[in-house]
Order: C-alpha cells, then sequence, then structure tokens
C-alpha cells in the first residue's frame, strides 16, 4: 500500500468502533463510526471516509434508507484503497483468526440469520467482496518476492 498503509492500518483497526453503543445513534455502525472520528476524534477525513464506506457499506445504507447521507457525508476512497480494507475485514473473523471472504460470508449469515438486514446486504454485497478479496490475493501474489 505504500504511502497508504498506515492509513489503511487506522481504518481496519477502527471499522468497526461505530458498534460501540457509547457512539452508536442510527445503529448502522459504519455511518455512527465515521461521524464519531470526524466529529469526535477529529480523525483524518481520509480515515472517516473509509470507515463509512468499508465492506460495501452502501449496499447496507441502502437498506436502511440511510444512503444519501452515507454518501453525502463521506467520500469512497480509491478502489486499492476500498479493495484492501473489505480483504481485511473479509478475511478476518470477529474473534481476529484468519479466515477466508466465503468462511467470513458463511460466518456472517450463521450470527444474523435469515431475512436479517445485514444478511440481505452481505448477499447482495457477496460477489463484491469475493472479487475484493481475490483483487487483493492477485496484487499480493504479483508482489516482488
Amino acid at each position: 500500500m505504500g504511502e497508504n498503509a498506515e492509513l489503511l492500518q487506522c481504518a481496519a483497526l477502527l471499522h468497526d468502533i461505530g458498534y460501540s453503543p457509547l457512539i452508536a445513534s442510527t445503529g448502522f455502525h459504519p455511518l455512527d463510526g465515521a461521524r464519531y472520528l470526524r466529529d469526535v476524534e477529529h480523525a483524518d477525513p481520509r480515515i472517516c471516509n473509509l470507515v463509512a464506506h468499508h465492506t460495501c457499506a452502501i449496499i447496507e445504507a441502502e437498506e436502511r434508507s440511510l444512503d444519501r447521507e452515507l454518501s453525502a457525508e463521506f467520500q469512497l476512497e480509491g478502489p486499492a484503497l476500498v479493495e484492501a480494507l473489505t480483504y481485511c475485514d473479509t478475511t478476518t473473523t470477529p474473534d481476529g483468526e484468519v479466515t477466508t471472504v466465503e468462511e467470513r460470508i458463511n460466518e456472517i449469515f450463521g450470527r444474523y440469520g435469515p431475512g436479517d438486514i445485514v444478511t440481505r446486504s452481505i448477499q447482495r454485497a457477496t460477489p463484491h467482496l469475493i472479487a475484493a478479496s481475490q483483487s487483493v490475493l492477485k496484487k499480493l501474489e504479483d508482489q516482488p518476492k
């Protein structure tokens, strides 16, 4: 990631901060987390953008009718950063273990169950999540050794 490595690392560590009940206001953790980082912590706007849009968040935002708010307040960062953050999120379990994107998707389905808004969103996002993972893996393979 070159000069964006630290940015990606910060976003990867902070992407789920919106789950904290202390800062949750909409119940949509990407938006709540990004707003908190922007408004309270005065974080780098690019970190806020990545947190807001992590792991195809716009799809769940649409399901929650929050897509206009999300898009109006936070820009979508470049594809390489978005893919890398998606890869980090979808190849790590909630406990921090390494997993595959397919196993992670199945874990989410099992945790939320059929019909849940998160399940519906992840079902819609699955092709994008898999494509992002494959893209990052390809870039990693192509790195000089």
